[in-house]
């Protein structure tokens, strides 16, 4: 029998409370699809725009004449997913987190990715033979026809629908990023 024993032990129970390891998984959950979706991922220094990844299609050419296509992206993570018909009716926006998100003012596109995860740490992911498993899904939404708030309030949430069609996957994440350049034609630079 071989048994791993720890060489230090890490001071307290946890490394990371429940709610930022729930935020961490859900962040790393999108970098491993925008990897296996050929893109590469930058991280802002701060989080002070409501972006946490700017994604970017590398090098001219892979996606008609515009050079390295990018989105912005915020992440969140669900574990108590509310259902409606064929809808996520996402609450954890406050009004000052939609509007950095919505509207078409953008030079970069912004989309809202919403991973819904587990209730259990120790079900987010899972070896098996065949490889690992990571659990549950994200969905993606443009707030881009959305209207900003006129007056902003960080202690008031914006719910969001977002359609349970808009599963994010490797073929989805590659679509929209092909879409980017016929959503910024015609824009100022």
């Amino acid at each position: 029998s071989f048994t791993i024993r720890p060489r230090y032990r890490l001071a307290g129970s946890r490394v990371l409370d429940s709610r930022n390891h729930q935020g961490k998984f859900g962040q790393d959950y999108v970098r491993v699809l925008a990897s296996a979706a050929g893109l590469l991922v930058y991280t802002p220094d701060l989080d002070r725009d409501g972006v946490d990844f700017l994604l970017r299609w590398p090098g001219p050419g892979l996606v008609g004449p515009a050079a390295s296509p990018a989105i912005d992206v915020q992440v969140k993570s669900w574990s108590v997913p509310k259902k409606s018909g064929g809808f996520l009716r996402f609450d954890g926006l406050n009004e000052v987190q939609f509007n950095k998100l919505a509207g078409p003012n953008f030079q970069v596109p912004r989309v809202l990715f919403v991973v819904v995860v587990p209730t259990e740490k120790d079900a987010y992911s899972e070896i098996r033979t065949e490889g690992m498993l990571l659990r549950h899904q994200a969905y993606y939404l443009s707030l881009h026809g959305e209207e900003p708030i006129s007056e902003p309030d960080k202690e008031r949430r914006r719910a969001v629908q977002v359609p349970i069609g808009n599963v994010l996957t490797v073929r989805s994440l590659q679509s929209l990023m092909r879409a980017v350049p016929a959503a910024t034609e015609g824009r100022a630079s």
